[in-house]
């Protein structure tokens, strides 16, 4: 009887086994309050996606809005100040 095992090499890399190193965990760290508002802008975007949004479903996109993009801010500014950007 012959066997009929696979003559190739393995499809799918153990890179994809593995847990996230310090570095990946670290940098999801410091992502993660844009990470928090743009979860937040998709909720209330969620909210008002089969009907006409009220006032206070208008304020709180603008605040989610705003929220997302005093992150993306922060976040730029501090990825500056690390690289050494504008020093």
């Amino acid at each position: 009887m012959k066997s009929i095992a696979a003559v190739q090499a393995v499809v799918t890399d153990d890179e994809y086994d593995r847990e996230p190193t310090a570095a990946e965990l670290d940098a999801i760290d410091t992502e993660m309050p844009l990470i928090r508002a743009e979860v937040e802008l998709l909720d209330a975007q969620i909210i008002v996606l089969d009907r006409v949004p009220s006032e206070l479903d208008a304020r709180r996109l603008r605040r989610a809005r705003r929220r997302v993009l005093a992150a993306r801010r922060e976040l730029a500014n501090r990825s500056a100040v690390v690289t050494g950007v504008g020093a």
